[in-house]
């Protein structure tokens, strides 16, 4: 689809699916900090690569082969960007929202964090949309759902013609499942941006130095604000919005790309946030392999799972277990340096504080 096509179609979608829309009335942000967890297993960017997603869950022993969780207590932290660049995203979502309740049952837990391509979606932005992405939402009624929607939007012939050559079915379909009342969008709008697990932050991007001081559940806070309540207010001038700008933490690429000088700056982010190490995706790395910065008080983790948009990638998983870290691959094991963690229990418990 053109980028005019996209705007002409997503403008219009707003205005006559969203705009008499009350806001989602979503419950009081919770802490957002777990300790003493015994395994946590990090996943970075999977931008529709369902079976390097499924093929790294099984090796790191998170599902069976018949994708039940088997992951016992371990608290699995996904770093979003499920969605885009991939043929399979909906599926990839499917999974992980199928393993959330097991895995809680079992005492243990998936946090799904939100990335900036599941923003960019949620506020209309489609460049990146595979066509098999708006086809996974297609059924037998979506020609007849396509026409009632043109007729809404198309001012004249020829802008219909342009219009419906340029929209594959599924496109209404997969813009209303990530809406404010959707299937998608509720859930996403539900979830955090960052978490801390025994003082390491999870987050998608990265915290840059304007943003550290609003703390891990300001920082939530903000972003599921802006999503809801504020959403007009947003899609306005997104830019200017926590969730889309670019220094926010869905965006910010400084923790992987800054020179070795901006240690210092570091120190104090992470003092701000009260923890030892953040463990960022969105920026690939540069062999394709998690990689520590910063005498290890960085992680990358995004190792380009989706082949179609990394040839050379590869799916992993950062394993954190006790006092020892590892970099899990299909084919081998790395170990990985973090900061030692202070105060740790020899046989530690899951608590949600």
């Amino acid at each position: 689809m053109s980028h005019r096509a996209v705007r002409v179609a997503t403008a219009a979608f707003v205005a006559v699916a969203c705009v008499a829309l009350s806001p989602a009335k979503l419950p009081a942000a919770s802490s957002c900090e777990w300790n003493n967890v015994e395994r946590v297993i990090a996943i970075g960017d999977v931008h529709g690569a369902y079976d390097r997603f499924v093929e790294i869950l099984k090796v790191a022993g998170i599902v069976d082969n018949e994708l039940r969780w088997i992951g016992g207590r371990t608290h699995v932290v996904q770093l979003g960007d499920i969605v885009d660049r991939g043929d399979d995203s909906r599926k990839a979502l499917d999974l992980v929202r199928r393993l959330e309740r097991p895995a809680q049952a079992a005492g243990g837990a998936w946090h799904q964090l939100m990335g900036n391509h599941e923003v960019a979606r949620m506020l209309g932005d489609l460049r990146l949309v595979k066509p098999a992405e708006y086809a996974a939402f297609a059924n037998e009624d979506s020609v007849r759902t396509r026409e009632s929607y043109l007729r809404t939007i198309a001012r004249s012939a020829s802008d219909r013609t342009e219009l419906i050559s340029q929209m594959p079915l599924g496109f209404v379909e997969m813009r209303q499942a990530f809406g404010r009342d959707g299937e998608y969008g509720r859930w996403l709008r539900q979830l955090p941006v960052a978490i801390k697990i025994d003082g390491l932050l999870f987050v998608h991007g990265g915290i840059s130095p304007e943003v550290a001081s609003l703390g891990c559940e300001g920082i939530n806070d903000q972003v599921k604000r802006e999503l809801t309540s504020d959403l007009e207010k947003t899609r306005a001038n997104a830019l200017a919005s926590l969730t889309a700008r670019a220094d926010g933490p869905l965006w910010y690429r400084g923790l992987a790309q800054e020179p070795d000088t901006f240690a210092p700056q570091l120190t104090e982010i992470l003092s701000k946030l009260h923890v030892r190490a953040i463990v960022v995706a969105h920026t690939v790395t540069s062999l394709n392999r998690i990689t520590t910065r910063f005498d290890g008080r960085v992680i990358e983790i995004d190792t380009g799972m989706q082949p179609a948009y990394i040839p050379d990638g590869r799916a992993s998983a950062l394993e954190i277990r006790g006092g020892e870290t590892t970099a899990i691959y299909v084919d081998r094991r790395d170990p990985v340096e973090l900061p030692k963690r202070e105060g740790s229990s020899p046989q530690p418990v899951a608590v949600r504080r």
